[in-house]
């Protein structure tokens, strides 16, 4: 069955220049994919694949554009005409480097959330020592988080790992100042006692609290917490890959024996610099929405920016959206948050 994804090609640091290269890639490995490129027409003359057409777009969200210009000014964005193909049913998933304020506005004004959500949260894996990754919501989008909030982090992260990964009860941790159930802050406490009664009716696997060093042990599939927290979590694990880069480097200019000791080191070091790298793991998942939105890293090359392709083409592929719903429609008792705290936020957006 053909899955195709709506890329925003002029968003991000470098635009065409590194979305056309990764689209290109990406359809010689998935033989059933197809794209729609958005984009200004003269800055995608050069695209030419059987899989792939061209929608044009006039104008773009720049990364520094206040979200009011992305929302009411600029309409005929490549941002938004992306988003709109999911709502308009052409597409199953867009894709998007450029703003992210911008992103989440856009996604979340034409999409709208789904019932039982009040915010839209961002879920990203970021890698752990066993190898793998841990799914860490939410990462900016949602700075102050209730604990209802806290809960529908976890019901959405769930379905994300169990559609991505074919994990079928993912374990959920929540991100505290140690494992005991009586430190944190209040909302922190509030937000356990509801996540041990979700556990307790079949809604999650609630392993219970956790540090921030559990996110890179490994110790559960998915850490929650408020967007502040996690956006913190997310730039220190792009900064350990940088700063080993570095170490690398350096340790190569300088004399005979610290050249010969960074040799005898090396593969060690490369092999860990590979594991802790963002770019294979780009790809952040809006979660929430009423259809599939994928936020790659704004400075993303081509080999970044097609593991965010991957990650919405296997999210489409794997019903995520439908998982999404199934399992807040389960949750449903506990979600007890007023929809329409959403519906105001929704209707705020209106241009």
């Amino acid at each position: 069955m053909t899955t195709t994804l709506a890329v925003d090609c002029m968003g991000g640091d470098h635009g065409p220049g590194v979305t056309l290269a990764a689209c290109r890639h990406f359809l010689d490995r998935e033989p059933d994919a197809q794209l729609l490129l958005v984009g200004r027409p003269d800055a995608l003359s050069a695209w030419n694949h059987p899989r792939g057409r061209v929608v044009a777009a006039a104008e773009v969200v720049a990364m520094d554009d206040p979200v009011e210009v992305a929302l009411r000014k600029k309409k005929d964005s490549s941002m938004r005409i992306a988003i709109q193909q999911v709502k308009d049913g052409s597409a199953q998933a867009a894709v998007s480097a450029g703003n992210t304020g911008a992103l989440m506005a856009l996604a979340r004004y034409l999409l709208k959330t789904v019932e039982g959500i009040d915010r839209p949260a961002i879920a990203y894996p970021l890698p752990n020592a066993k190898g793998g990754a841990t799914t860490v919501l939410d990462l900016g989008a949602n700075v102050d988080c209730t604990e209802q909030h806290l809960l529908q982090f976890a019901v959405m992260g769930s379905a994300l790992v169990s559609a991505l990964k074919h994990v079928d009860a993912p374990s959920v941790g929540l991100l505290n100042i140690g494992e005991e159930v009586i430190k944190g802050s209040e909302v922190i406490k509030r937000a356990g006692e509801l996540l041990r009664s979700a556990a307790a009716s079949g809604d999650l696997n609630f392993h219970g609290n956790v540090e921030g060093n559990d996110i890179f042990k490994g110790t559960t599939d998915i850490v929650v917490c408020d967007g502040f927290v996690g956006n913190v979590a997310l730039k220190t694990s792009e900064g350990l890959a940088s700063m080993i880069g570095g170490f690398l480097k350096e340790e190569f200019s300088r004399n005979p024996l610290t050249k010969l000791a960074a040799l005898v080191a090396l593969p060690v070091l490369t092999a860990f610099k590979n594991r802790v790298d963002y770019r294979r793991y780009n790809g952040a998942a809006l979660l929430g929405l009423r259809g599939l939105v994928f936020k790659s890293h704004g400075s993303a090359d081509a080999f970044a920016f097609e593991q965010a392709l991957v990650r919405a083409y296997d999210a489409a592929r794997n019903n995520l959206l439908e998982r999404v719903q199934a399992r807040i429609a389960h949750a449903r008792p506990l979600l007890a948050a007023g929809d329409g705290d959403a519906q105001s936020a929704d209707a705020a957006l209106v241009p």
